[in-house]
């Protein structure tokens, strides 16, 4: 009886740990791909930043740079597939916890949850895009701007629809701040593994994460407040996708200037992404 109960509870921890081991290599195949569309989306910016907007600076657009390359179907497939990764293992965190303080806690999972969707989504997207080499609704001038106006005039038709999407913005505002905030105060090492890292690579991180979070959060502040004002004046056109709001940026008393330094941002995000697949626990 003994015996059994011993066999019984080294199978469970062999599945637990082979289940572990496929959760961690989905994680950092998802961080790696989400590394990959923020460098892109960070070139695309800083060609516009620079005089050459013909790309879209955005997701759509860095999955046409990417497509336009040899083997860019493969390349593509491959990161729609790490995206799924990347939500699968959000959706272990909202199941089971994360590695990261008080990571059982049901704000966390909660959390997690969001994130699983959002990645959800946009692995879907880029699959799509993938699945259609490049061409249709994935593609085409403006297309992410397009779909942001198209979400937001169906979300106003709703009853309450200017409460839901002016609600809706004000979330995303709160969360590019949160986003800038951790950044700032490094909230990130708490899910590094330090030890393992040299200080130049803890200082490569610092740059990285702080930079590149307060760039990435200045973005999403951004989209939130063109999806209020949207919902303020009633005007679906409004509001703006990534690439619209980047080239916002541009239109400002910075000029040019203040894009480039947001793409750049962008670009640090895109390695910090990159140092997060190799260094964090999962």
């Amino acid at each position: 009886m003994n015996q059994s109960a011993v066999a019984g509870a080294g199978r469970d921890r062999a599945a637990r740990k082979a289940t572990g081991s496929v959760t961690e290599g989905a994680a950092r195949a998802g961080l790696a791909a989400r590394g990959v569309i923020y460098l892109l989306v960070g070139v695309l910016a800083l060609q516009i930043a620079f005089g050459d907007g013909g790309e879209q600076a955005d997701r759509q657009g860095a999955l046409a740079e990417i497509s336009g390359q040899p083997f860019g179907s493969v390349l593509l497939w491959a990161l729609g597939i790490g995206l799924v990764g990347m939500a699968v293992w959000r959706l272990s965190e909202a199941a089971f916890g994360s590695a990261d303080p008080d990571g059982r806690k049901a704000h966390k999972r909660a959390l997690a949850l969001v994130r699983c969707v959002f990645y959800g989504f946009v692995a879907f997207s880029v699959l799509r895009f993938a699945a259609g080499g490049g061409s249709g609704s994935g593609s085409g001038s403006g297309s992410g701007d397009q779909e942001s106006r198209d979400i937001t005039a169906t979300a106003l038709e709703l009853p309450a629809g200017q409460w839901l999407v002016g609600v809706g913005g004000a979330v995303i505002i709160g969360a590019g701040v949160w986003i800038g905030v951790q950044a700032v105060r490094r909230e990130y090492r708490e899910t590094l593994k330090l030890g393992e890292m040299s200080r130049a690579g803890r200082r490569l991180t610092d740059v990285t994460g702080v930079g590149g979070g307060v760039a990435r959060g200045a973005v999403f502040a951004a989209l939130g407040v063109f999806a209020v004002q949207a919902a303020v004046d009633y005007e679906p056109d409004k509001a703006k996708g990534m690439d619209d709001t980047l080239r916002t940026f541009a239109d400002t008393a910075f000029g040019p200037s203040l894009l480039a330094c947001v793409a750049f941002g962008l670009l640090l995000f895109g390695i910090f992404s990159f140092v997060l697949a190799r260094r964090r626990r999962v």
